[in-house]
């Protein structure tokens, strides 16, 4: 308005369209919501309408997906995530502050799933959180029968059928005396087995009798409602195979593997890439191999999508002290490098021996270290979605779980 008064706009951002504003902050990275939402109360209410809860987790599809980080280290385990989306590289790397710690000061990242982490007592493997870190909502899980000799594998996800969360509980142990107790730490061949699973929102654990394969590690993948685990190898069973469990019927049954002949029962790990189970396979010339199952439970449709090179990054040159290598009690798990997923840029993601993070060019050809300021020295890496999302959330049933 040329020579006269500059008339005020009314810009208040609550007056905008429910549609716009969600729109709007869709798009935020979840580092940038977290801040939005302690600006006033009226926009920290915002931050909680279920329908833009709904709205933010259709939306990080097409987002890079956060990293949350593990470290597990004795006495204080420590979380940490990385959000790509940040602007500023200092602002990539925060730590995350569980309020449980206190009293689960040692715990195990049991999955990621829909914005909500589980996490599990590492030492008597008693206690069980569901745990949004950027809405910090928690929830303790009720207890369940523990042995006193046992060794426990965890998987947790959404089933989409029932649009219910469920929490699975293998327990391997040697005989059938009940009560708790701290697990020896010698190795061990653990003869007996039992299925727990619960329901959220249920107040019991149930029973799923025996299981016939011995699984490691939390599951590593959750594709269309099932968990998928890697079996271990055994002296009368020499094969690592893929085991999965249908969160709607609870029964578990082996996945088919694809026919990678030469790379015979290298190290695997499983990982999501585009809503497909897929297996990075570390071979014996040091090369990865990614493979994608491009229709579920196929054997034939196991495509070769990627395959890289040999590499071998900087700061694993750096050498860390014995006394802290000794004391770090999830050091490498057996692996030099993991698939972790793929960025929206094309690259490749790999962790390397739980220290260093990595992209591949696939067009390129070309690594590189991904160097920032706050990463832990080591760490276990879990490919997490940020949200606002809690268990009474409705979800939306576009999203591919």
């Amino acid at each position: 308005m040329s020579g006269g008064k500059r008339r005020r706009i009314n810009a208040n951002f609550e007056d905008l369209p429910n549609e716009i504003v969600y729109d709007i902050l869709s798009r935020l990275p979840i580092s940038s919501l977290v801040q939005f939402k302690c600006v006033c109360k009226s926009w920290r209410t915002l931050t909680q309408d279920p329908n833009l809860v709904s709205h933010y987790l259709s939306s990080t599809i097409k987002k890079d997906p956060c990293l949350v980080l593990h470290c597990d280290f004795p006495i204080r385990n420590q979380l940490y995530f990385i959000d790509f989306a940040a602007d500023q590289e200092k602002d990539k790397v925060k730590r995350l502050n569980a309020p449980f710690s206190p009293v689960m000061p040692e715990f195990d990242v049991v999955g990621s799933c829909n914005s909500l982490l589980c996490l599990a007592d590492s030492l008597y493997h008693d206690s069980v959180y569901i745990y949004n870190p950027f809405s910090r909502n928690y929830l303790e899980l009720p207890k369940s029968l523990n042995y006193l000799d046992q060794e426990v594998v965890f998987g947790f996800g959404f089933d989409p059928k029932s649009y219910q969360y469920k929490i699975v509980k293998i327990i391997y142990y040697r005989n059938g005396h009940g009560g708790g107790g701290h697990p020896r730490a010698r190795r061990l061949v653990y003869t007996q087995s039992e299925v727990q699973i619960l329901t959220l929102g249920d107040r019991e654990w149930r029973s799923l009798g025996k299981i016939a394969y011995q699984l490691v590690r939390p599951a590593e993948a959750l594709v269309g409602g099932r968990l998928h685990w890697v079996s271990r190898i055994i002296r009368y069973n020499p094969v690592r195979r893929i085991i999965s469990f249908d969160l709607a019927d609870e029964k578990f049954e082996e996945v088919q593997k694809p026919e990678w002949g030469r790379l015979g029962e290298r190290s695997y790990n499983l990982v999501v890439l585009k809503g497909c189970l897929s297996a990075g396979v570390y071979c014996y010339d040091e090369r990865i191999e990614i493979w994608v199952m491009k229709e579920y439970n196929v054997k034939e449709s196991w495509v070769e999508e990627y395959s890289i090179g040999s590499y071998m990054p900087k700061g694993l040159k750096q050498n860390l002290g014995r006394p802290f290598l000794k004391i770090w009690k999830n050091l490498w798990k057996g692996r030099v490098v993991s698939v972790l997923g793929v960025l929206k840029n094309g690259e490749v993601l790999l962790e390397y021996k739980s220290r260093i993070l990595v992209s591949y060019d696939p067009n390129l050809g070309k690594f590189k270290d991904l160097s920032l300021q706050g990463i832990p020295q080591l760490f276990q890496t879990i490919v997490h979605v940020g949200s606002f999302n809690w268990i009474d959330s409705p979800i939306d049933r576009s999203i591919d779980t």
